[in-house]
């Protein structure tokens, strides 16, 4: 069964491999904030649809990071996995990248003048936009969360629990998207970002950073797929709320 309603709505028996310039998203933002942490989408075909993107994992298992064909997981404890095709997403955006520009970064910027680098480069924030930033960074701030077990919290109640970890002196990726303010309840309005080392030991969901600098890939994307689950557990998900609060307090 499909709908298009100005975005395009794809039950997940109908998935397909998503055109260029096309943000593909696995249930909702705010499905994830009420609990529904079932994985929905095997990561054999959450990769039919992109290459690059971010997420998490059955149960809230970790940070999701897809990079370059491969799928990792940052766990709370601090490392890194390469994850198997058979993994399951309950929440992932995915993008086949291509960038439209790649300007290098010179200037020695924390996450929040990063984000208003970005807006100078891209100002058009009614479209959605894949960020990659290849950088060294002086400081890097990630946290990660906690497996769940049933019957799931909120998500709310969950990140007062998760891991912080500090780095210094080290190399790696920044990923993510920036989306439209009109994306609320489906997706993170403004800056979803994660991050890699180049080593594959370390990484998260960014909290923080400084860096000197390095090279920006920015792919602007004006299509937009969602994937929404058919399980019982999305079906009795009361999606009416308002969850703006609660969002801005799981990403800070």
């Amino acid at each position: 069964m499909k709908k298009r309603i100005g975005i395009f709505l794809l039950l997940l028996a109908g998935c397909s491999t998503a055109p260029k310039n096309t943000l593909t998203q696995v249930s909702t933002i705010d499905a994830l904030l009420a609990g529904a942490y079932d994985g929905q989408m095997t990561l054999n075909k959450l990769l039919k649809y992109g290459d690059f993107g971010i997420g998490t994992f059955d149960a809230l298992d970790g940070e999701m990071i897809m990079l370059d064909h491969q799928v990792y997981q940052a766990r709370a404890d601090g490392t890194i996995h390469l994850m198997p095709a058979k993994a399951t997403a309950p929440f992932a955006s995915v993008v086949n990248f291509k960038a439209d520009m790649t300007p290098r970064l010179k200037d020695m910027l924390t996450a929040k003048t990063f984000q208003s680098a970005v807006d100078e480069l891209a100002p058009n924030q009614n479209l959605f936009l894949a960020v990659r930033f290849d950088g060294c960074f002086t400081f890097m701030k990630v946290r990660s969360v906690p497996k769940q077990g049933k019957p799931y919290p909120p998500l709310a109640e969950v990140t007062p629990h998760q891991a912080v970890f500090e780095y210094t002196g080290v190399s790696g990726t920044v990923l993510g998207f920036r989306c439209p303010s009109f994306a609320k309840g489906i997706n993170v309005p403004g800056y979803h970002l994660h991050f890699i080392s180049d080593d594959k030991t370390k990484g998260g969901h960014v909290i923080d950073f400084t860096t000197g600098g390095g090279n920006l890939q920015l792919d602007t994307c004006n299509r937009f797929y969602m994937v929404l689950p058919e399980q019982d557990q999305f079906s009795k998900i009361d999606l009416s709320q308002d969850r703006s609060k609660e969002l801005e307090k799981v990403e800070k």
